[in-house]
């Protein structure tokens, strides 16, 4: 006959090492504890070396949990000191609006991340419209200068003139004939230096013959620019229109020539007076190219910038 041998009786403490190996953390997070008071100072030893009992592996156990459950520790520190019920339940159902919102973010974050693996390119970044309106076309690659053109329009301007933007990017990028004919008049224009020579009005009528090739193959496309309408002010007094985001665009540093803001000028100027003529001299309700960038505060029928060539 064997008998066992009677178990140690308990210890009543236990340093702060073998503390935190049972409530499965590190002495230096129970430390932490400490410092930012979620945890109270046990009774010290002999030794003067902190001594924890049941009730402080109790205490460490319910802050590791909560922790795992994406409880911050202010918000740990929130529920362990609610008063009552009904406060402990205006914390946790604070905690768990808090807790939505960053699942939200997360939700945005992995949708820009699952377009930025479907694009294969910096597309992917940008918003979901632009990228519609490119898969729509059946777009190829973007230059580089176009990626960063989007990104710019996205920031000042909105998405949806992004999409907008994105649409005479995507049909350049299908379509051989009008990518030449971009790349023809951007280097003719890159070429003259006088804003006022004779070749740069030339030039501004055939940007504009473009321009207009570009939307009707844009539209014929099933690109629909009624839903891209830029969101102006008109000054009922005034007529003045004012296009939000714009004056702060216009302040970015720009390597603009003065011949290609010469022709911006003109095409707009051009535009302008075709309508007034389609119109008996009236805008009605005709607006200019969603393609060229207006500029703020001018009136219909008004000498308004293009777009920028080359930009």
């Amino acid at each position: 006959m064997t008998f066992d041998a009677p178990a140690p009786a308990p210890r009543r403490t236990v340093r702060i090492g073998e503390a935190a190996a049972l409530a499965g953390t590190t002495p230096r997070a129970v430390r932490h504890y400490h410092q930012v008071g979620l945890l109270p100072e046990p009774e010290r030893g002999p030794d003067d070396r902190r001594r924890y009992g049941y009730e402080d592996i109790v205490r460490l156990l319910w802050i590791r949990r909560m922790t795992e459950a994406g409880l911050s520790l202010d918000d740990v520190r929130s529920v362990l000191t609610a008063d009552d019920s009904r406060t402990r339940q205006a914390v946790l159902e604070a905690l768990d609006h808090d807790l939505a919102e960053k699942e939200a973010v997360i939700r945005r974050q992995r949708e820009v991340l699952r377009r930025l693996r479907r694009a294969d390119s910096d597309v992917g970044l940008l918003s979901p419209a632009v990228g519609e309106v490119l898969d729509r076309l059946g777009a190829g690659p973007l230059r580089p200068d176009e990626l960063d053109a989007l990104l710019v329009t996205e920031r000042f301007l909105g998405p949806a003139q992004a999409a907008l933007q994105a649409a005479g990017f995507g049909i350049l990028s299908t379509d051989e004939a009008l990518r030449a004919e971009q790349d023809r008049l951007d280097r003719a224009a890159e070429a003259l230096t006088d804003p006022d020579a004779p070749e740069v009005g030339e030039l501004a009528a055939q940007y504009l013959a473009h321009y207009q090739a570009m939307e009707e193959a844009e539209r014929a496309a099933g690109i629909d620019h009624d839903l891209y309408e830029p969101p102006v002010d008109v000054d009922q007094e005034t007529g003045r229109v004012r296009w939000p985001g714009m004056e702060e665009a216009m302040r970015l540093p720009s390597d603009v020539t003065p011949v290609q803001l010469r022709i911006a000028e003109l095409v707009g100027a051009l535009y302008g007076a075709r309508l007034a003529e389609e119109n008996g001299g009236s805008c009605g309700e005709h607006r200019p190219p969603e393609r060229p960038a207006g500029s703020p505060g001018e009136r219909c029928g008004e000498t308004r910038p293009g777009p920028v060539p080359g930009g």
